[in-house]
């Protein structure tokens, strides 16, 4: 009994600091997790959110440096883990008659312990809760990774070697052109529709580097913009349809943040504008594969377009770009008014809107236009027109014959369109 008091006492301190250790290391764990399951959307979010968020927002711009902290301090918590355990195993031998079975099954334990409670049950909450876990730890992370900066240039370097020695770095392949990927496509795959797929996302890529932002972007009579302070009542009212909110200046209309209603989660009824995220500005004349390689990089969802006098005059979205890459015809009328860019009457005749793209009426009919600044339908018939179109009004512009059927206040003109010489492929 004695013995058994005296060493209980005697391990009890131990126990305590093992569990500790075990609690440091679930810190850690959790906290890799958590920040590393970021999405750029809880990112874009946490840069302009609470104090907490930003400041885990700035551990992320040095993932490096974070990783290494993090690996460290994990390892170091384990091997001092691990040293106690071998104590704990090695008093347990000593003292009791079955000693070498209780120390195995001790040791035993001790791992089992560290692997659940320190690494796959922290993580597993870490991912479901990986914007509300990284604000928490942000503080104490912040501490332990300027702990170790003295260290790091050598751990960068340990690391610099073990990737040289270990996975020694390729050399970069020379600059491929499109039709080299198609046909490395071609060989790689017998699923014919897979290859066409593969083909079609590579001319759109391509397609984006010829395309400039005015083409792609939302117009600003289509967004719904609001000014500051927005509650829920003030979002309802505007175009229920939209899936995006624009925030203004407090002085003008100038678009300063955005709001991506399908990724909320809580609803506020006031302060909406709390929730809003800085949006990128991008000048009219801007290549969209550059406006979307900008947004990638620096994590901004939207991007306000500017006119050569700085006056907003619509927006464009990561998701309508990425869906200009991998839908097979997507169009701006498609997504705002929920409507081919295009459509038959019959007889000759079709229907397009004036937000109809250039570009798109060229490929459609197999024709080619006059050339001209303008990049939608309706800023071409008023080029010709010199004034705002009315219903009747008809014009003759290069292959085609445009007639104005309807010129709605909020909503682009409906244009009849009628071929001049119909093209022998033209379907």
């Amino acid at each position: 009994m004695g013995l058994g008091v005296a060493l209980t006492s005697e391990l009890m301190p131990l126990g305590i600091a093992m569990a500790v250790l075990v609690g440091v290391s679930a810190f850690f764990s959790a906290s890799e997790a958590a920040l590393f399951s970021l999405r750029a959307t809880d990112r874009s979010i946490m840069r302009g959110g609470t104090a907490s968020q930003r400041r885990a927002h700035a551990l992320l711009e040095d993932p490096d440096r974070l990783l290494s902290a993090v690996l460290f301090w994990n390892l170091f918590v384990n091997i001092a883990y691990f040293s106690l355990a071998s104590r704990v195993g090695l008093k347990l031998q000593a003292e009791l008659t079955a000693g070498t079975t209780a120390a195995a099954a001790f040791t035993m334990g001790a791992l089992i312990v560290l692997i659940f409670c320190s690494e796959m049950l922290p993580k597993s909450v870490a991912v479901l809760k990986a914007r509300q876990l990284s604000a928490w730890v942000s503080y104490p992370l912040s501490l332990a990774v300027r702990c170790v900066d003295p260290v790091m240039p050598g751990l960068r370097v340990v690391n610099l070697l073990s990737r040289r020695l270990v996975w020694p770095t390729f050399e970069p392949e020379p600059y491929l052109q499109v039709n080299d990927l198609e046909r490395a496509i071609e060989l790689s795959t017998q699923d014919s529709q897979l290859v066409d797929q593969e083909r079609h996302v590579l001319r759109n890529l391509v397609a984006l580097s010829d395309m400039t932002v005015d083409e792609a972007m939302r117009p600003r009579s289509q967004l719904v913009m609001l000014r500051p302070p927005i509650t829920w009542s003030d979002v309802l009212e505007g175009d229920a349809a939209s899936e995006w909110v624009f925030v203004t200046e407090l002085d003008n209309d100038e678009i300063v943040a955005a709001i991506d209603l399908s990724q909320l989660v809580e609803i506020p009824e006031r302060h909406f504008e709390y929730l809003a995220t800085p949006v990128m500005y991008a000048p009219w004349c801007a290549k969209v594969a550059d406006v979307l390689q900008e947004m990638e990089s620096r994590g901004y969802n939207a991007a306000a377009v500017v006119n050569e006098l700085g006056e907003t005059i619509g927006a464009v979205m990561r998701s309508d770009l990425l869906d200009m890459i991998f839908r097979a015809a997507a169009s701006r009328s498609e997504r705002l008014l929920k409507r081919e860019p295009v459509m038959s009457l019959g007889d000759g005749l079709w229907q397009a809107t004036g937000m109809s793209n250039l570009r798109a009426l060229e490929q459609h009919f197999n024709i080619e236009l006059p050339e001209t600044p303008s990049v939608t339908l309706a800023g071409a018939v008023q080029e010709c027109l010199q004034r705002l179109p009315q219903p009747g009004d008809k014009i003759a512009w290069g292959p085609l014959l445009l007639e104005i059927m309807e010129t709605p206040r909020d909503e682009p003109a409906l244009i009849q369109i009628q071929l001049r010489e119909v093209p022998e492929d033209t379907t």
